[in-house]
């Protein structure tokens, strides 16, 4: 039997292409003829000829999008979804072939009017997920026919801000963001929420959900009152936009001391100099509030604006008391969560309701969080960051080792999501106890995977198509800026073979930063840091780091990648 196979899927990457692979496979052992399109943007597939369709006995679509078959009029054929053709191929294309029905019109996908969409991306350190997301976003609605403008709230501020007029045309809004962001000028339009890794690894699926999914945002106007949204930020967003805010404290600051060291390690000692007043405003200062912004931010994102007070008054209370980066985490939450209790139970006249915000709320939740950490949770938690601290600054080598590779490991498992911002946070929570070392292990072992892909490409030349040689390209460059995110297009496309080379390579590369001793005081930046006298100890040896890991990692998926032309070649050509 000849047959034609169509995939295709709303990101247009992973799933369609497995099922392209699996489909034609199973039509190969079943002993038919098949062709097949996959329809991917990573795929140089080429569209049925004339002649393949004319000797075609039936047309088999997998596809959780509709594609448009008015060119198989006449033909027999079956369309299903996407996962039953992944879960049992040879067995759907049997049923495919029993229940296949004449295709007698023309049937292509519905057509609705263009929207008008605006949306908002936000990521925790606003520099990759933050424009890449807002890119797929732009790029596949226009690619749809919807008119957006996305507003990218990233490190250096809000970028191509949304005006009221934007926002009143818009149908609907798409809130894609990590951390937490202010909504009030979206009252009572249609809102939909994602994160920004869902925006930018299915932007197509994104867009229909939101024009699909979304509803009336019913966010009160009022500070301190919590949104009604079902979809709201939980704990680990609150978490992130602290962490968010207290990047800039921290870079800044480690930078700072670290051009203090250029005149000497010690020579910031002697007072009046210009080493002392550069640790004066980086150490003093700047580390000095990484904990309290931390905390302030953490509970903002709970509270909104009443909530920063206590916040901050708790943060520095964790960092007085020895508590470290643990205790102004807690201390944000229990500002955080304390002021929106007060927010919402609270009961006052309406001639007082506006002193509630500015004077009852940052009062009581203040006084709550700084007794609490004082009497109940700052003795114990100092206590642990001390021992914590001991240990990280003194284990052997074999426990630097095990830190290195699980720290290696996490920061590459998916490139800017929750496990690689974990293991982040985890390692700039701990500059703030001047230990350094998780921070250089986290930062190199960050720059693995898409300086991998970028080699993978280079090695493998033949495997890749022009369009991934390209992007690797591009990868390698994200790379050397600590931008893990240039290898997620790999990574979307091949996740079986992407993640597993990418992590032992940041494996290696944690291990071997511990192992050599190399620290680093500033959380960001990548190569561009290395220029900067003593920001890294062992410098030589943690470029010899980074280098072993991100060539492990192209090795590694050079060998292991199939090329294209053998994974979807037509059967007849075998």
């Amino acid at each position: 039997m000849n047959i034609l196979i169509i995939t295709a899927c709303p990101s247009g990457m992973a799933s369609s292409y497995m099922a392209a692979r699996l489909l034609e496979q199973a039509a190969h052992e079943l002993g038919w003829q098949a062709w097949v399109e996959c329809h991917s943007p990573l795929v140089p597939g080429k569209a049925f000829t004339r002649e393949q369709i004319d000797a075609a006995e039936l047309v088999v679509v997998a596809a959780s999008t509709e594609p448009d078959l008015s060119r198989f009029a006449g033909k027999a054929g079956f369309i299903d979804t996407l996962q039953p053709a992944l879960n049992d191929p040879k067995g759907w294309l049997q049923q495919a072939a029993a229940q296949a029905a004449p295709l007698s019109a023309p049937v292509t996908s519905s057509s609705a009017r263009p929207a008008r969409l605006v949306a908002i991306t936000a990521c925790p350190t606003g520099v990759a997920h933050t424009f890449m997301s807002a890119e797929a976003l732009t790029n596949t609605a226009e690619q749809l026919g919807h008119h957006i403008k996305v507003e990218t709230q990233g490190s250096v501020g809000a970028q191509n801000a949304l005006s009221a007029d934007d926002i009143a045309q818009a149908d609907c809004v798409i809130v894609a963001a990590d951390i937490d962001v202010n909504l009030s000028r979206f009252n009572g339009k249609r809102l939909y929420r994602t994160s920004t890794g869902a925006a930018l690894k299915k932007p197509e699926q994104t867009i229909a959900a939101a024009l699909s999914e979304a509803s009336i945002w019913q966010g009160s106007q009022s500070q301190g009152a919590a949104p009604q949204d079902e979809k709201a930020p939980g704990p680990y967003q609150h978490l992130l936009t602290g962490v968010s805010f207290m990047l800039p404290m921290v870079v800044a600051g480690g930078l700072i001391i670290a051009l203090s060291f250029i005149f000497g390690i010690e020579a910031f000692k002697e007072e009046g100099t210009l080493a002392a007043a550069l640790m004066q405003i980086g150490g003093d200062a700047a580390f000095a509030l990484m904990i309290p912004v931390l905390a302030g931010y953490i509970a903002y994102s709970i509270a909104d604006r009443p909530g920063i007070a206590p916040g901050m008054i708790g943060g520095m209370l964790a960092s007085s008391l020895g508590a470290g980066f643990i205790g102004g985490i807690i201390a944000g939450f229990l500002a955080g969560y304390s002021a929106r209790t007060l927010a919402r139970h609270i009961p006052m006249p309406h001639s007082l309701e506006s002193l509630k915000p500015i004077l009852v709320i940052p009062l009581f939740a203040s006084l709550f969080t700084g007794l609490v950490m004082i009497y109940v949770v700052g003795g114990p938690v100092a206590g642990i960051m001390a021992v914590m601290t001991e240990f990280l600054n003194n284990m052997g080598s074999a426990n630097a080792v095990l830190l290195g590779i699980i720290i290696g490991a996490m920061m590459c498992f998916d490139m800017g999501g929750p496990v690689n911002k974990a293991a982040y946070a985890f390692s700039v929570g701990l500059l703030a106890s001047q230990t350094y070392g998780p921070m250089a292990a986290a930062m190199a072992a960050g720059m693995v995977p898409a300086l991998g892909m970028g080699i993978a490409t280079f090695l493998a030349r033949s495997k890749f198509n022009p369009a991934e040689r390209e992007a690797g390209k591009a990868s390698f460059v994200l790379g050397l800026c600590f931008i893990s995110e240039g290898a997620i297009p790999f990574a979307a496309r091949d996740p079986l073979r992407v993640i597993p080379s990418c992590m032992a390579g940041g494996a290696l590369t944690g291990a071997l930063s511990m192992l050599f001793g190399a620290k680093l005081l500033a959380p960001h930046g990548g190569v561009f840091v290395f220029f900067i006298p003593n920001a890294i100890s062992q410098l030589g040896w943690y470029v010899v780091a980074i280098t072993a890991g991100a060539v492990l990692s192209g090795v590694i998926y050079s060998v292991v990648k199939r090329s294209d032309a053998h994974m979807l070649a037509p059967a007849d050509t075998r």
